[in-house]
């Protein structure tokens, strides 16, 4: 079909409009919509429609604005015959305009129908704005619809509510992502129209502050993304940050996510507020079959007391009518505490005069101040939303004043599930799971609120989080040994899972390390149970019950040391069956394997497979059995290698591995011994089916991968041995190229540390020359060099 004159100037005015810098945000997108109505009367009025039709904008088109890729959702409307034609003159000239369209011809009694069968369908409608032809027929319908949603709005209410919460669950917390779905994740623009709909349903409404600032923050963006990409896409991928960034004329990617951040949470905290409003309306017309509780006159209004000034009410936590927040500065966290120790939100209201009339603390805090800080981080989950609406409505920057730096603060880092802000209250959450095994919970709670808050200034954040946690625990009211101790946490609140994953734990120089670090069994527990509330607080892949098995053996072996008792005996003499397979390897000549499930110390999860290698002493072993566990995509986690001359035969390298399957199982002895022996005789090219693999691997989209670091470890570290640390992307075949390297260099490996976090590799070489001394530090920077060489060609 030929494209008319009058579409083709549509089109070239559409283009022109989308072009203008000066007009943007909902001006545009409303002088869009007004375009897009003028063209479409125009399609009606020349489609020869009969008197008794109407063209109908639904959903967002239906309220007035239109992003540059939007579809038109557009309703032909009619009471009595229509020919078909008459729709397709009007949908074919938008079809030939590439303009995405959602239609349907219907009838009123049809469109009634379908919405009461279609929730979507109903949504849609609740926007209806008339276009084109008889207006009263599109005011009788969308009188018709207000009226049917209002009626069946206790049935359809909850069907809306599930259909939210199972789009959340598919698309994530826009507050929180990365690549966010502007529109259907948690706190986005379905969810701006959900409120829509519940205020249609008179049932409650939204509180509206800031709402109309954060629904053009998420539109301007989406408006942005279209114009940048050209898509009709919602998703704001990694890779579109910068071009989004610029088109809104903000400084930087960073910037940009945290206003999507922001305007997202007070989306999320809106729904939140809102649907408990329409949860008590439903009870209370489920329990007494009208709409307000105590609308009868003379009926008391049922209160709970829950902390001075503080009482239940409808199931939330509100001011009792004696409470004075101007003259009582500590009400704001025992109103907090008291609602999340109940397991209750704390109500919208209550939170808004709180911060319009509460004062700020004294300096130091007054012993309840803290002792309610304390209470409500210890309340676990029940804290998340409490501190949600304190944070919304700014009560927590008035009593952290740090915490606006790193609140809506994104981690570009792929282990990291949350911002700075959410991180460090999911960690005290999770702390508050393991209260009972450190004397000083309070203290334990406390270093996992702060223990990120350097993140966003210049060096170590460790570093610079202990100097901003010495201020503000005096400021809180803290001693002076509670303050160190804070600070020491804080400072090394990743020493213990570096130092577990990084250094041979039978060495006595690792726990001799954290011993001097931590400095009696107190700061041990404390350092330990935050360790594990921040790790399992970062994400997935930050913790496992591999790495779990890791930290806790190295905090045994150093609560020792600190008690003065004998270290667990060491893991250096060869067992019986190690020995076993020594002269096995020493008979044949050839390679001797034995594998076995290894557990976590409760002996109940498998933390990986115990993979023991015999092997007879002979040059590029490391990097060819390396090599070969990477073909079979086996992940090395650990590796102990050392001599053995069973029986005066000869030289037997014994090499312990514990690895684990990337996906499936681990493959049969028989087969890894097979493969090994061709690896060995070189009928199997490991290095050639590592590179294939490795050339065909995607690198993540949209990621830029850092160069690697090789770097050698201060004498210090070990008293026995050289440490080599390795930081790099993971990739196949990445520990044989290592492994290769350090074969080539002619040192031995004595044990290997390897850990992967993500997609990021950590891994630590204990190194020595052939007879068992540290390397020279000339030799050992020759050595990282070689190592780093080897990653820069691989």
């Amino acid at each position: 079909m030929t494209t008319d004159p009058g579409d083709r100037g549509h089109l070239a005015e559409r283009a022109r409009l989308l072009a203008d810098s000066a007009g943007t945000g909902r001006d545009r997108r409303t002088a869009l919509a007004r375009l897009t109505d003028h063209w479409l009367t125009g399609l009606h009025r020349t489609a020869g429609a009969p008197a008794r039709t109407a063209l109908v904008a639904v959903g967002g088109y239906g309220r007035g604005e239109l992003s540059p890729r939007s579809d038109l959702d557009v309703l032909l409307l009619h009471d009595g015959p229509l020919d078909p034609e008459v729709a397709e003159r009007i949908w074919y000239p938008v079809w030939d305009s590439g303009i995405a369209l959602d239609h349907a011809v219907r009838t009123p009694a049809e469109a009634r129908q379908v919405a009461a069968e279609d929730l979507k369908a109903a949504l849609g409608l609740l926007d209806a704005r008339h276009l084109a032809g008889d207006g009263q027929l599109t005011a009788g319908l969308r009188t018709q619809v207000l009226a049917d949603w209002r009626a069946a709005a206790p049935a359809r209410l909850p069907e809306l509510r599930a259909l939210g919460r199972a789009r959340a669950e598919r698309h994530g917390e826009l507050s929180f992502l990365l690549e966010p779905d502007l529109k259907e994740s948690r706190g986005g623009l379905r969810d701006l129209a959900a409120l829509d709909a519940i205020a249609a349903s008179w049932l409650a409404d939204a509180p509206r502050d800031g709402l109309d600032a954060a629904a053009r923050t998420l539109a301007d963006v989406r408006d942005a993304l279209h114009l940048s990409t050209g898509r009709a896409t919602e998703r704001l991928a990694l890779q579109d940050h910068d071009q989004v960034a610029e088109q809104l004329g903000v400084p930087d990617a960073d910037t940009l996510l945290r206003r999507v951040y922001e305007a997202a949470r007070t989306v999320a905290y809106a729904s939140d507020v809102t649907w408990r409003a329409v949860d008590r309306v439903l009870a209370a017309r489920t329990r007494r079959g009208r709409l307000f509780r105590g609308a009868r006159r003379g009926t008391p209004v049922e209160r709970r007391p829950l902390a001075e000034g503080v009482v239940e009410q409808d199931g939330e936590a509100v001011l009792a009518p004696a409470a004075r927040p101007a003259t009582d500065p500590v009400l704001p966290l025992r109103a907090a505490a008291a609602a999340a120790q109940a397991g209750l939100p704390i109500a919208h209201a209550t939170v808004r005069r709180l911060a319009a009339e509460t004062g700020p603390l004294p300096v130091p805090w007054p012993d309840e101040a803290r002792d309610r800080l304390v209470g409500l981080l210890g309340a676990g989950e029940a804290c998340l939303p409490v501190w949600e609406a304190l944070d919304t409505e700014g009560l927590i920057a008035r009593l952290l004043p740090d915490w606006e730096r790193v609140r809506c603060r994104p981690q570009r880092n792929a282990v990291h599930c949350w911002t700075v802000d959410r991180h460090l209250i999911e960690t005290a959450v999770r702390a508050a799971a393991l209260t009972r095994r450190t004397a000083r919970p309070d203290l334990l709670l406390v270093a996992a609120l702060l223990h990120d808050l350097g993140k966003g200034l210049p060096g170590d954040h460790s570093e610079a989080g202990e100097a901003i946690v010495r201020e503000l625990a005096a400021r809180m009211g803290f001693d002076r040994a509670d303050t160190d101790t804070l600070a020491l946490l804080v400072r090394h609140h990743l020493t213990l899972v570096d130092t577990a994953t990084r250094r041979d734990p039978d060495d006595p120089a690792t726990a001799d390390l954290i011993a001097k670090t931590v400095g009696d069994r107190t700061h041990l527990e404390l350092l330990h149970a935050l360790t594990e509330a921040d790790a399992t607080a970062t994400g997935p892949a930050a913790w496992s019950a591999w790495r779990a098995s890791l930290v806790d053996q190295l905090v045994d072996r150093t609560a020792a040391r600190l008690a003065g008792a004998p270290r667990p005996p060491a893991t250096g003499t060869p067992t019986a069956e190690q020995e076993r397979l020594a002269v096995e390897a020493a008979r044949t000549g050839g390679p001797a394997l034995a594998l076995r499930a290894e557990l976590d110390a409760d002996g109940t999860e498998s933390v990986g497979v115990e993979l023991t290698l015999a092997v007879p002493d002979r040059p590029g072993l490391l990097g060819t059995v390396a090599g070969l566990l990477a073909v079979h995509r086996l992940t090395v986690r650990k590796a102990v290698l050392r001599e053995l001359d069973p029986a005066g035969a000869g030289p037997v390298l014994l090499i312990s591995w514990t690895v684990a399957a990337e996906y499936g199982d681990v493959p049969e002895t028989a087969r890894l011994r097979a493969d090994l022996r061709r690896a060995l005789d070189g009928s199997l090219d490991v290095a050639r089916r590592l590179a294939e693999r490795d050339a065909a691997a995607p690198r993540r989209p949209g990621i830029r991968t850092p160069p690697p670091v090789v770097t050698v470890a201060p004498g210090t570290a070990s008293h026995s041995a050289t440490v080599l640390e390795v930081r790099a992307h993971d990739a196949p075949g990445l520990l044989h190229r290592i492994g290769r390297a350090l074969d080539a260099a002619g040192v031995r490996v004595r044990t290997a540390q390897v850990s992967t976090l993500g997609a990021e590799a950590v891994d630590a070489f204990y190194l020595t020359t052939e007879d068992g001394r540290p390397l020279e530090p000339e030799r050992a920077q020759q050595v990282a060099q070689a190592v780093r060489d080897a990653l820069k060609t691989g």
